[in-house]
């Protein structure tokens, strides 16, 4: 009898114990999807000045512009493809470290480190227009969506300004299979998502900022190594530039002896 009882409260306890589970399965959260890896191929490869700690990297009508950091050394440079030699190029002086930069309207928006200010150019000559502020502590990276600069200060957060007087529009954080992310750094607009380098991995992020979720991410650890291989004073995968007349997509680094065009897969 003593046996019987006892196997009937085990019962009873296996029941309410896998009831309970079914109840927590069926009314909690669903567990994040693992974010989708997106493939790349090598189309072509570029030389690229090992002197450029490259922040920035865009075209713009067509040719290809890129800012660099360090103090003492940062420079908006517009570069020829082919050759990797600056076409023009100005310092944007000793004391600062320069970040992101975005174009429109003819206007560079060049970022800097932690001096809490920005500075504009006419992207013809280069003739400096002015400066500005912005509303994170650090710059890092900057990119447009044709409406809107966006930029990055290495956290979770992305910074959405208007054009010209850079008033802050809308803060927007950025999360990948629920937790937050981190270490947004350089940025580019494609076809309605923003990619991002990860400082100090060799990954890029694809972003859709309507939904401000991490849904792709490329690795391209394999064109780092062989970078490294070839220059050992190559630093972390950093750069990335699109060119929309002809949908072509570019990556570097700081400095990389070569620029890459890729293509990407599904």
């Amino acid at each position: 009898m003593k046996l019987f009882t006892w196997l009937c409260a085990l019962t009873a306890v296996l029941l309410v114990s896998c009831n309970g589970n079914d109840a927590n399965n069926g009314g909690g959260e669903a567990t994040p999807e693992p974010t989708k890896s997106i493939s790349y191929s090598v189309v072509a490869t570029y030389p690229h000045d090992t002197s450029s700690f490259t922040e920035g990297l865009l075209f713009y009508k067509g040719e290809l512009f890129e800012s660099t950091g360090e103090k003492g050394e940062s420079k908006l440079i517009k570069t020829d493809l082919k050759t990797g030699k600056p076409i023009k190029s100005i310092a944007i002086g000793d004391q600062y470290f320069g970040e992101g930069i975005a174009i429109i309207n003819d206007t560079v928006y060049m970022l800097t480190y932690q001096d809490e200010v920005g500075f504009l150019y006419d992207v013809n000559d280069f003739k400096k227009l002015g400066e500005f502020k912005f509303a994170s502590k650090e710059g890092w990276g900057m990119t447009t969506d044709g409406k809107r600069i966006i930029a990055s200060d290495g956290t979770s957060n992305l910074y959405y300004y208007e054009p010209g007087s850079f008033k802050l529009l809308q803060q927007q954080t950025i999360t990948e299979s629920g937790n937050l992310a981190f270490n947004i750094n350089e940025l580019e607009y494609i076809d309605g998502f923003i990619y991002a380098n990860q400082w100090q991995a060799p990954y890029i992020l694809k972003i859709d900022p309507a939904k401000g979720e991490i849904v792709g991410k490329i690795d391209l650890s394999a064109i780092t190594e062989t970078v490294k291989a070839k220059y050992p004073f190559a630093l972390e995968l950093n750069g990335i530039a699109f060119e929309p007349s002809t949908k072509k997509i570019y990556i570097t680094g700081k400095n990389w002896p070569e620029l890459y065009e890729i293509q990407l897969g599904q």
